[in-house]
């Protein structure tokens, strides 16, 4: 009996083993490619799928999600002669599991040598500024190259990306000082441009107050004028109201004149001829006040050079 049983238990391991080789899951966005001694017989998808155990086995599982390969620095020279490192980066995707198994060896290393030389066919053509400044033009240019070369592998090459490109250091030296020099020209050009914006508020300020301030001063001057006049205006109306007599003003006159004579600066001054007439008539507005007094004898004929000279008011 005891080799019975161990016959039926060597059964129920093969039997479970070929239930395992028969069924095959596939995961989500993964392909598995089937071989049937040694041929290829179908490709698996995502699921639950049936093999013949022991005559179907599975050559290769593919991830069919898009995948990103960085690649080390690569050294390249430019049209110029200068040596670059670029740094690139590949998104890529299978499309066709049995084209990637069975018509390139290792994918994964073809795409890398084939983005080498095709990077070094596209910077030999630019010079170095024109390296640095054409990102997108050189990641269109690759990415057309690389498509069109890994279509045959059941691969599409979706996007690539230069990540770095290093010069070497003296030119990174070089390229920094004029950087700088650069920046100092345009911080001296917005310094000197404000200092002329600042001359330019300054001297319109001091326009503008020029000119209110001329302003204020004509109009006070025109204030003070028409003040002025009207006082004079207001002198004139009174004394044509009151009537005033010749020997009023003769006297308002006298008084007058020791003002006139005021100041260091009046070295000259000038009597006018009608002085003479209010003289006269002042004189004979005393001699008739003291007519008035009482005293009735009439003055001595004294020549008139002497009444000028010494005048009595007595």
């Amino acid at each position: 009996m005891e080799p019975i049983i161990i016959v039926l238990i060597i059964l129920v391991v093969l039997v479970f083993i070929a239930l395992i080789k028969t069924i095959q899951v596939i995961p989500q966005a993964s392909a598995a490619i089937v071989e049937r001694f040694g041929r290829y017989t179908r490709t698996l998808n995502a699921g639950l799928n049936i093999v013949v155990p022991f005559i179907d086995t599975i050559r290769n599982r593919i991830d069919l999600r898009e995948q990103v390969v960085p690649f080390p620095p690569q050294p390249v020279i430019t049209q110029d002669n200068l040596v670059v490192n670029i740094d690139t980066v590949i998104y890529y995707q299978v499309t066709d599991a049995r084209a990637a198994t069975y018509e390139v060896a290792s994918y994964i290393q073809a795409i890398e040598q084939l983005t080498v030389t095709t990077l070094r066919n596209i910077i030999g053509g630019m010079d170095l500024e024109r390296t640095l400044t054409s990102r997108e033009e050189i990641n269109a240019a690759l990415r057309g190259v690389l498509d069109e070369a890994t279509g045959k592998w059941g691969i599409r090459v979706n996007r690539v990306e230069l990540k770095a490109i290093e010069p070497p250091t003296s030119i990174q030296d070089s390229m920094e000082k004029q950087m700088r020099a650069d920046r100092d020209k345009r911080a001296a050009i917005l310094q000197a441009e404000g200092v002329r914006q600042s001359e330019i508020l300054r001297a319109e300020g001091e326009k503008q107050s020029q000119i209110l301030r001329a302003e204020g001063e004509a109009k006070a001057a025109a204030l003070r004028a028409e003040g002025e006049a009207q006082a004079v205006r207001t002198v004139f109306e009174a004394i044509h109201a009151g009537d005033p007599d010749q020997k009023l003003l003769s006297y308002q006159y006298l008084q007058m004149l020791p003002k006139i004579a005021e100041g260091d600066a009046n070295k000259l001054w000038i009597v006018p001829s009608e002085i003479g007439d209010a003289l006269k008539g002042l004189s004979g507005a005393m001699g008739n006040f003291g007519a008035m007094g009482g005293n009735n004898t009439p003055a001595p004929n004294v020549p008139a050079q002497e009444r000028r000279e010494k005048p009595s008011i007595d």
